[in-house]
């Protein structure tokens, strides 16, 4: 089939029905409930846009198997070249949705790709795993399924493994062995988007221990398996919120859910890691499923980041502040912070990596810087839109305000801008701010950036400890020479 227009997407979400429960409501059909509509047609427009003549050859590829035009994220890239091509798709789908969208089908899509690209790892452990999961990716491929992951157990006990629980199953495991498939049961979350997928992946950080080896799984299964339910967060907005009024949240709202499997069966040929402690910590480093990624969420969290600092200058600019010297310096630190997650990202594709299976990475260490800046960078961004549009953030009038005529002359007045700027532009200019800023949705948004990569200190410590084996702290020891040498001169 190749590229899903839109409308596809639509009967696909149509199509299924998946156990959803949100506020307590078992939800019955899905495109229908508020909450979800506006997303699914975010989504939907993401899907028209492979179709659009402007941008098609910049974000798809005719596929050399199928003969069919498919998305650049399930390019396998081994050129400088097909890192731009993924990049373009990635800038393309994040500008439609202003990077405030996570969890868009590119992101997933690059993991699958990795790590089928990369399943000779698999291979070795079990070679029906290798071949499931270059099986599922032509799969999702040659369908452009959206797919949600869940690879984070539940907030229990933090500080004791899997195995060790109160409770076996508080973390998702495998229960038993069938003819079918694994029959798996527990939780695992964040599945960000969910009950609007085709499809759920699922595996796990590195970080098991002996004794964990049921926990130690990676398996695919359709989003409306029997015995798995979706217990979604509370909604940020209710759906039905006037886009005026809520021009962000109204629209882009991302659903975050806690996936409960009820012995589900899994599969066989949907099995790609089971039963193994060793396979499952090494997933990470030896099938990419960190790094190539990464590329879509840097470029993503730049677009985010740009978004932001955009509305922040416009705001600034809007009441006529950006004259003052403080406000200039803040506004100065968010954009030299977009120059440089941007530079970061040409210099991870530009500086790439070669595996020995020829697959061409962005560079590691510039993308892992990325990761380490965004998480302070984006929530920066937003303090200083909080800073610059202080009060006034919170006293905007509404779309039904603007449309009385016995208030539209005391709006025109009061909420004028600098000049050349009228009450009802800057009125929505605060209300995109405060839908990034102060809403819950934009609070959302803010943890969401913190926490993306997981614990920020822990992934800098790690990062540190990479740094110090693999760097000979070269300048440091030719510092040195001089005082030997001039050792070895006294004491001739």
């Amino acid at each position: 089939m190749g590229i899903r227009t839109g409308a596809q997407y639509i009967e696909g979400v149509k199509s299924r029905n998946p156990e959803v429960w949100l506020a307590g409501r078992k939800i019955t059909n899905v495109y229908e409930e508020p909450v979800f509509q506006e997303p699914i047609h975010q989504i939907a427009k993401l899907y028209d846009l492979q179709h659009d003549p402007k941008v098609q050859e910049k974000i798809t590829h005719v596929c050399r198997e199928t003969g069919e035009r498919v998305s650049n994220a399930f390019l396998v890239p081994k050129s400088y070249q097909d890192l731009e091509a993924r990049r373009q798709t990635f800038e393309e789908f994040a500008k439609t949705t202003y990077g405030l969208m996570g969890r868009t089908p590119d992101f997933l899509n690059v993991v699958v790709t990795s790590m089928a690209s990369n399943s000779d790892f698999l291979d070795k452990y079990n070679p029906e795993w290798g071949k499931n999961i270059r099986r599922y990716y032509q799969y999702i491929r040659d369908h452009d399924l959206f797919l949600t992951h869940a690879i984070i157990n539940p907030q229990n006990d933090r500080s004791k493994a899997s195995h060790e629980q109160q409770d076996m199953y508080t973390h998702l495991g495998a229960v038993e062995e069938t003819a079918e498939g694994l029959i798996v049961r527990g939780a695992k979350m964040l599945a960000t988007l969910s009950p609007i997928t085709d499809e759920v992946i699922v595996y796990s950080f590195p970080g098991f221990k002996p004794g964990d080896e049921r926990y130690a799984l990676a398996f695919a299964i359709p989003i409306d398996a029997a015995g798995l339910r979706i217990i979604c967060r509370e909604a940020m907005q209710d759906g039905k919120r006037s886009v005026y009024d809520h021009p962000l949240a109204s629209r882009f709202e991302e659903m975050d859910a806690v996936l409960v499997f009820n012995d589900v069966l899994v599969p066989w040929d949907r099995v790609f890691l089971y039963n193994n402690v060793e396979a499952a910590n090494l997933l990470y480093p030896k099938t990419g499923i960190a790094q190539q990624p990464a590329h879509q969420s840097g470029v993503r969290g730049l677009i985010k980041l740009q978004f932001a600092t955009e509305v922040a200058c416009k705001i600034a600019d809007s009441i006529g502040v950006d004259v003052f010297l403080n406000v200039q310096n803040d506004l100065g630190e968010l954009v030299q912070a977009v120059e440089t997650i941007r530079a970061l990202l040409k210099v991870a594709e530009y500086e790439h990596e070669v595996t020995a299976t020829g697959e061409v990475m962005p560079a590691y260490a510039p993308l892992e810087t990325i990761r380490g800046l965004l998480p302070t960078m984006y929530p920066r961004a937003i303090e200083v839109m909080q800073i610059i549009g202080a009060g006034g953030l919170l006293m905007s009038p509404t779309d039904a305000d603007f449309e009385n005529p016995e208030l539209r002359a005391d709006l025109d007045r009061y909420y004028v801008g600098r000049d050349g700027v009228s009450s009802e532009y800057r009125v929505h200019l605060f209300k995109l701010a405060w839908d990034l800023c102060g809403e819950a949705f934009g609070q959302r948004l803010l943890q969401y950036e913190r926490y993306y990569t997981g614990d920020p200190i822990r992934k800098r410590a790690i990062f540190y400890n990479s740094f110090k084996r693999k760097d000979s702290f070269e300048l440091v020891e030719d510092a040195l020479k001089i005082y030997d040498a001039k050792k070895e001169i006294l004491n001739a």
